[in-house]
């Protein structure tokens, strides 16, 4: 919930200015109604996830030029910016040092990958989120994999980018697996660095690591999932509404679990190496994640 919402308009004790000087928001978002997205930005954010997920590297004024040779869009820097800020993309390049800022307010973790050689199923752990273009909007997609097999061992669908949607995609993952990770690894999203999210996987009993500087290419992975989810269904079906994109997800993501071979797994699937690869362990109870 966001903390406009927790304003009370005709609250007994508290007037609106107190619960917005207490709550760190601005009045004027009270009565802010939020634009719909015209049809010409949609189509901007749909060819620029598809450049992203090609080059990566791509930063705006190429996007610009890009956009105004081979599509006839003719759109300023300012623009691309905005748009590629609520798509959540950041262009992958190496920054000077100077102009790396720390958030303060969230605590960063190390980063407990390096070096070392992940060989069972269930000893790392890995999320992320991806946007997701649609006809008339967008939403986001969060997936938490096993960094070993590759199985998709949970994920969640929102309109909206915000602590519930990993909540949900990190429950079904703890539901449907009867071992939790060692290591649970991420970039250093804010959804990823909150207070929310790190307790949750400090109550699994799983030790926190976050990709430091450099260390982008760990994500390549589940990247890749992005990539093949993108251009096998959801850019082909175009999907109007959550609901028909939840549905075809879990048709596409069962597939990719249990039926397609991967090459670099020997041509077995993501389930068959998952179900290999995992260590044998006596059960145990699972430990309940804060709310």
């Amino acid at each position: 919930m966001k903390r406009a919402e927790l304003v009370e308009q005709n609250h007994p004790e508290i007037s609106v200015r107190e619960q917005c000087k207490i709550l760190s928001v601005s009045r004027s978002t009270l009565n802010y109604c939020p634009v719909e997205e015209s049809e010409e930005d949609r189509k901007i954010i749909r060819i620029m996830d598809e450049i992203y997920l090609e080059d990566p590297c791509m930063g705006s004024r190429k996007i610009v030029a890009l956009l105004k040779r081979e599509y006839g869009i003719e759109a300023n820097r300012k623009r691309i910016l905005r748009l590629r800020r609520e798509m959540g993309l950041t262009t992958i390049w190496c920054k000077p040092k100077s102009t790396s800022i720390p958030d303060h307010g969230h605590r960063k973790y190390p980063y407990l990958l390096r070096d070392r050689m992940v060989e069972w199923a269930d000893e790392v752990w890995c999320a992320d989120i991806t946007y997701v273009p649609m006809p008339h909007g967008h939403a986001y997609l969060c997936a938490v994999m096993d960094w070993s097999s590759r199985v998709v061992l949970g994920w969640a669908v929102s309109n909206t980018m915000d602590a519930s949607l990993t909540a949900r995609a990190l429950d079904e993952a703890v539901e449907h697996c009867e071992a939790l990770p060692e290591i649970f690894n991420t970039d250093q999203g804010s959804q990823f660095t909150s207070p929310e999210w790190t307790a949750k996987i400090e109550a699994l009993g799983s030790s926190v690591s976050m990709d430091g500087k450099g260390r982008w290419m760990d994500n390549v992975f589940i990247e890749r999932l992005w990539r093949s989810v993108k251009h096998e269904d959801i850019y082909l079906r175009e999907y109007e509404t959550i609901g028909e994109l939840e549905s075809g997800l879990r048709r596409w993501i069962h597939r990719y679990n249990t039926w397609r071979p991967h090459q670099h797994l020997g041509n077995k699937t993501p389930a068959e190496v998952y179900q290999r690869q995992r260590k044998p362990k006596t059960p145990k109870e699972t430990p309940k994640i804060a709310a």
